[in-house]
């Protein structure tokens, strides 16, 4: 059985957490993938794009493609936060919207050790996120 494209980026991510040492290396490196994200326009950081649960500021845009895909975009005003939507787009971004909504994320962030590395604020903004990417793409694939 083929391993879905969304199973493929978690071992990416995965291989490269553990060639990181210990979590202050690997803060810096999430930190670096935030520094990537594509900014988002002044209109996209708008009400109806703000992911509720977050202590920081956090926008995600949803994108529908023609082939049953999903795109994601996304901003925040926290460096932390910031590397965390890119983990979130590296997993969630371009895939189909089903594979979206029925990806174990919980089960992704604890390989790759967030669970527990977060602050109690932190991990409920994470879930907070994935859950508006999951809920997103499960109205999609509907």
């Amino acid at each position: 059985m083929q391993q879905r494209p969304i199973d493929a980026a978690l071992d990416e991510l995965a291989e490269e957490f553990e060639l990181l040492g210990d979590w202050e290396e690997r803060y810096r490196y999430v930190i670096e993938l935030g520094k990537d994200l594509a900014p988002l326009s002044e209109a996209e950081h708008s009400e109806g794009n703000k992911v509720r649960g977050c202590a920081s500021q956090v926008w995600l845009v949803t994108e529908p493609q023609a082939d049953g895909t999903v795109l994601f975009r996304g901003d925040s005003d926290a460096h932390i936060v910031s590397g965390l939507i890119a983990i979130l787009l590296r997993l969630y971004s371009g895939r189909p919207a089903r594979d979206i909504a029925t990806f174990d994320a919980a089960a992704a962030m604890a390989r790759l050790g967030l669970s527990e590395a977060l602050s109690s604020q932190r991990s409920n903004g994470l879930k907070a996120m994935v859950a508006r990417i999951q809920r997103d793409a499960g109205a999609l694939a509907a």
